[in-house]
């Protein structure tokens, strides 16, 4: 591996930022993780890193949203995120300016995509949607090969499910929509909705049934939309022992043999799995992002 260019990749969470630098997940050196407190003292902090570790590109995972639009004045800005300091900072330009190499930026859902297409659980496979569920709700997708994008990045996690309020009164938790798929399902929905965080439930709690509704109908809705070969479930709460099974079980009853998804109906323990990076899915599909951005220049 003397001869091939390392690059950087960084998960950007509303908590932590983790930096690594290499060429896969067999090469990612000691990750760093650094706190997210402003946007200057944690991006000079991942400066510093960076400086460091020198690589050839840097890709960028982060929470949004995001402008990803080149053209735009605000291109590699977050925008409306509820982290009021975190609103409008520039993610690009203080890497470039500081290190002088390519940088490139995607949600952190979009870069988790792409790290289990390009070495876990979508190796080889052209269409791939990653869902994560953990303090929120996001999905990011690879389409024919691409990561997906249209005026913005997708916005999964805001889709709008069936609510029975007999069952589940709870009104939901989006700022924006109260009981989208965030609003309902998400880790801050379930603590909210039992008053106490998901991973101190027990096995047994009527909370496991309902969510694997809520996931279900979610997953349902987007593969019927954008045909996946396979669905990747992370996050802490998508991650939760005996969670994706009752899924699995739940996604069977709603395609209801329905022909058009054959994979769905052979062999739903190959259609619906965890991540094959566990918890690095993000940061190494930063690092395969800027693999994507730098290698064709090469």
């Amino acid at each position: 591996m003397d001869n091939q260019p390392v690059y950087g990749g960084i998960e950007a969470g509303g908590t932590k930022f983790v930096c690594a630098a290499g060429t896969g997940p067999d090469d990612t050196g000691t990750p760093e993780r650094i706190e997210t407190r402003t946007p200057k003292e944690t991006l000079g902090e991942v400066i510093t890193f960076f400086v460091k570790h020198p690589v050839a590109g840097i890709g960028i995972g982060s929470f949004g949203p995001l402008d990803l639009d080149p053209a735009s004045p605000t291109y590699g800005h977050i925008t409306t995120t509820p982290k009021q300091e975190w609103r409008g900072a520039d993610l690009i330009g203080p890497l470039q300016e500081a290190l002088d190499v390519p940088v490139v930026l995607d949600t952190d859902v979009n870069a988790a995509a792409l790290g289990e297409r390009t070495w876990g659980a979508g190796k080889g496979l052209s269409d791939l949607v990653y869902v994560t569920v953990g303090t929120g709700v996001g999905g990011g997708a690879v389409v024919n090969g691409k990561l997906l994008h249209g005026v913005t990045h997708p916005e999964m996690g805001h889709l709008l499910l069936p609510h029975d309020l007999q069952r589940d009164p709870f009104p939901g938790d989006c700022p924006y929509h109260g009981d989208c798929w965030e609003g309902l399902a998400s880790g801050e929905a379930m603590r909210l909705r039992w008053g106490c965080p998901a991973e101190e439930l027990p096995p047994d709690h009527p909370a496991w049934e309902l969510e694997a509704d809520y996931l279900a109908a979610g997953i349902m809705t987007v593969a019927v939309t954008l045909s996946p070969q396979r669905v990747v479930v992370g996050g802490g709460v998508g991650t939760s022992p005996g969670l994706l099974p009752l899924v699995r079980e739940k996604l069977v009853a709603l395609f209801n043999d329905y022909g058009a998804f054959p994979n769905t109906t052979r062999d739903m323990n190959d259609f619906l799995v965890l991540p094959g990076l566990g918890d690095r899915s993000g940061m190494l599909g930063g690092i395969a992002l800027a693999m994507e951005a730098v290698a064709p220049s090469e």
